[in-house]
């Protein structure tokens, strides 16, 4: 048996490998153009689970201890939403508020969360220009997301920029769509591989940008 496959390395490369929680919270995903093939195209990856919140919980009564489990069993949590009013969806809002409870998420004694990466995957109808302080939102999409990165910052999650496709309405005509899942699809596997520079990525504006440096973790 050589080195490189004894036990002890197995077990190494197993846990060098992140596992991945994507919540996706989309109302009316069966009419979805660019969040339902995102969905999809997670089926059968490897060290991903998706969970759609609005299929498991349509009366929004969330399972608070499932889901507490589930943020315990992943290194990655995932936001996948449409831009609603510059922020998310109603059940994540929702979920926020009921899983991520004092003692468990934060607090003194809510360490649960600590060393996870958190990042958010939406679709913006607006075009990336407009997202900026000249353009017609007047803030990035970072910006306005500052409420859910300061939620991550105070779990004590490792914050990440959004992965973000913009001019969602029209990227099926445009050709788009398909480019957008696979980049996505890139992404995932290069997190769950350590294939992103996560010091790096931090400081971008949007994580898509990282899939053009994709250095090899330490």
């Amino acid at each position: 048996m050589t080195a490189a496959n004894t036990p002890e390395c197995a077990a190494r490369s197993a846990r060098s490998v992140r596992r991945i929680l994507v919540l996706l919270a989309h109302p009316s995903l069966d009419r979805s153009e660019a969040n339902r093939p995102m969905a999809d195209a997670l089926h059968g990856i490897t060290g991903v689970t998706l969970i759609d919140l609005y299929a498991e919980y349509p009366d929004f009564r969330i399972d608070i201890d499932r889901e507490q489990d589930r943020l315990l069993a992943h290194d990655v949590i995932i936001f996948q939403h449409p831009l609603y009013w510059y922020s998310t969806p109603a059940i994540l809002k929702e979920w926020q508020d009921l899983v991520l409870e004092h003692g468990f998420a934060y607090g003194s004694e809510g360490t649960a969360l600590q060393g996870k990466i958190f990042f958010s995957a939406i679709t913006a109808g607006g075009l990336e220009a407009a997202y900026c302080a000249q353009g017609y939102n007047h803030f990035t999409i970072r910006e306005l997301l500052h409420p859910v990165e300061q939620t991550a910052v105070l779990c004590g999650m490792t914050y990440l920029p959004p992965f973000a496709l913009f001019g969602s309405r029209t990227a099926v005509e445009e050709g788009r769509i398909d480019h957008h899942v696979q980049d996505w699809v890139r992404l995932l596997e290069a997190v769950r591989d350590r294939q992103i520079d996560i010091v790096d990525a931090q400081r971008l504006p949007l994580l898509n940008r990282a899939l053009n440096k994709r250095p090899v973790e330490a």
